[in-house]
């Protein structure tokens, strides 16, 4: 066709789909080309390939109550593969991960259900998922046992606490390979709160002062740690699952290096995100990554390095975790959580010499 404007791109055309077709040829097909959001999740998949061949530094932010849902599993094949190298979660979300560990149930239930009717029968609603009362006090059982034991004296971040934690459920628990904070022990994965007493961990954490116990968390070192894993890196980069606390406790590394800390600052390099949420209500889940541009969070440069995806986290995100997982090899693993000392260590040598 002569004189197309050149702002056109790729013509769309009917989508073909077969009943053999996998995952990654879904997703191709979704973006040949394709738009909405079965476009963004394409441009998504193809992100996070390049994110890990520019050999980024992957952080994974997990907010609304994921691992409830059964969306642990996907996160511990991630670690096992070298695709995520560290995380920051909700608590919450660290909590209910460790129902599955310890083979205490939690149920397919209905939304429509009446809660008045649960509260009575001891049973707490996630939408539409159910939890006995049972399976909490047994999870705060073993939490509290693991804290009034520790003999830690001094405060510590929350990545040593989830180590702790982590480490209890291998020795103890029935199914610690179903415990992402488990598994992160094993593949040397930090995992940070970014809230550390908005949650059932901290809750109990705070329980135990009151019985002698000793485990006390410094939310600066969580800054500082994870600032200083951002500074090490050649090139950072995540997967933003929700928004919410954990989304901008990951993009406040840049200013703190730049605004903060005097150094010169490029902002995040790649970085994608499924939420359901949208920008004109002022809350971070919704915050666009061009937004964030005015706060030095992101790199400026690379605006195809950025890609919001609005869609349901339990579809969209198991896609996009298939999708590289059948696409890439394993990576050798980081295993961060012994480099975080030597990390801060280098920041505030350079820190130091700067000033």
């Amino acid at each position: 066709m002569s004189g197309v404007p050149s702002m056109l791109g790729k013509q769309i055309l009917p989508m073909s789909l077969t009943p053999e077709m996998k995952v990654d040829e879904l997703v191709h097909a979704f973006g040949g080309p394709r738009a909405y959001n079965a476009g963004r999740l394409y441009e998504a998949c193809r992100l996070y390939e390049r994110m890990l061949d520019e050999d980024a530094t992957v952080a994974l932010t997990l907010a609304g109550a994921m691992t409830p849902a059964g969306m642990g599993g996907p996160i511990i094949q991630l670690m096992e593969h070298g695709f995520v190298d560290f995380i920051v979660s909700t608590g919450a979300n660290l909590y209910h991960d460790l129902h599955f560990a310890l083979g205490l149930p939690v149920y397919q239930g209905d939304f429509r259900a009446d809660d008045v009717e649960l509260r009575k029968k001891g049973i707490v609603r996630i939408y539409d998922i159910f939890i006995p009362d049972e399976t909490l006090l047994e999870t705060d059982k073993f939490l509290k046992e693991i804290f009034l034991s520790s003999k830690l004296d001094k405060p510590i971040s929350t990545a040593e606490l989830h180590r702790l934690i982590g480490e209890a459920v291998l020795d103890r628990a029935r199914y610690p390979e179903r415990s992402l904070v488990a598994q992160a022990v094993k593949y040397d994965v930090p995992v940070y709160t970014s809230s550390p007493g908005d949650s059932s961990i901290g809750m109990n954490l705070s329980a135990t002062k009151m019985s002698g116990g000793k485990v006390t968390v410094d939310p600066d070192l969580d800054v500082m740690e994870t600032t200083a894993i951002v500074y090490g890196s050649k090139k950072n980069g995540a997967i933003e699952i929700g928004g919410g606390s954990p989304k901008n406790f990951y993009l406040q590394t840049q200013p703190q290096l730049s605004q903060i800390l005097g150094f010169s600052g490029g902002g995040q390099d790649f970085l994608i995100q499924i939420t359901t949420d949208t920008p004109q209500w002022g809350g971070i889940s919704g915050a666009t990554f061009q937004e964030a541009i005015s706060w030095g969070k992101v790199n400026p440069h690379e605006p195809s390095n950025n890609v919001v995806v609005y869609a349901d986290a339990t579809i969209a995100a198991p896609i996009l975790f298939t999708y590289i997982i059948s696409r890439r090899k394993k990576k050798p693993l980081k295993r961060l959580y012994p480099e975080r000392p030597s990390l801060v260590e280098k920041l505030q040598r350079d820190y130091k010499r700067k000033r």
